[in-house]
């Protein structure tokens, strides 16, 4: 079962205190973690002392939730109130830790794969300790926007670092997400991954790691089955610049829209209705 990036569960099913939720305080919503008391429904954020702003937390998807959709992303953070979903597969986590795996044992080298030798700028960043924090969601990059009182929090897969070795405070980073296809690309798929690579070059930038403005999507394509059970994957990194204001402005953006009444139906969504529905209470 795939828990919630924001889901404190074990794997009992019974709910852990995170102390980064418990220290800011966080309640959950929607199997998200935002300040308040959590109303259902009522709470969008700013009770309390009066100018108070409670700290909503937010993650890459929940941010893609809200572009897609902000009429889903309010009901899904207001009123746990969560679009259906499917069965999620298990193979992309189960190729995401192999992966990681993999560009372990070459980090520990101090090399690169072969994959990715010469195609990238910059190097594996060095610190496997710390990268091991970066990956997990409780434990890593974390950014809080004092104006809006929003936080972004996401886990990185990897790290490039552009600059030369022996000076530290010479190196540019560089997010690498790793990314799992059934087929090959037909062009233009970074858009649809471009929000999740601006956060992650923000909470970088607001953790005191300069960036490159940059960032790699590796993309794995299964090609070929041969004996034995061996799947051949053809693999293509992809630059795409990064832009770390137009992270920070959805952010407020998105905040706003939580704080403010339920927005409109939007025009494509074929979820909305669905949601109103359920809200009603006539399901």
């Amino acid at each position: 079962m795939q828990r919630s990036l924001f889901d404190t569960r074990n794997e009992k099913g019974e709910r852990r205190e995170d102390p980064v939720v418990a220290r800011h305080n966080f309640v959950d919503v929607g199997g998200h973690y935002r300040a308040g008391k959590g109303k259902r429904g009522g709470d969008n954020g700013n009770s309390g002392n009066k100018g108070e702003k409670r700290l909503i937390r937010l993650s890459p998807s929940t941010v893609s939730l809200f572009r897609e959709c902000p009429r889903c992303f309010w009901r899904a953070m207001n009123q746990n109130i969560h679009r259906p979903r499917g069965i999620f597969p298990s193979l992309p986590g189960g190729m995401d830790l192999i992966i990681k795996t993999y560009f372990d044992g070459y980090r520990k080298k101090g090399d690169m794969p072969p994959e990715v030798r010469g195609k990238v700028r910059g190097r594996l960043f060095e610190d496997l300790g710390t990268l091991e924090q970066w990956r997990n969601w409780r434990l890593g990059l974390r950014y809080e926007d004092k104006e809006s009182g929003g936080v972004l929090s996401g886990a990185l897969d990897d790290c490039l670092v552009d600059g030369d070795p022996n000076d530290p405070g010479s190196g540019l980073y560089i997010p690498l997400d790793y990314k799992t296809r059934g087929g090959d690309l037909r062009g233009g798929e970074e858009k649809y991954y471009q929000h999740q690579l601006d956060i992650y070059t923000l909470m970088l930038q607001e953790n005191g790691y300069k960036t490159a403005g940059i960032a790699y999507l590796l993309y794995f394509i299964p090609k070929l089955v041969t004996e034995g059970g061996t799947v051949r994957f053809d693999v293509i990194p992809h630059e795409v610049k990064t832009d770390a204001e137009m992270a920070r402005q959805t952010l407020r953006e998105a905040i706003t829209c939580l704080r403010g009444t339920i927005p409109n139906s939007h025009s494509t969504c074929e979820y909305c209705s669905w949601g109103d529905t359920v809200s009603r209470g006539d399901h």
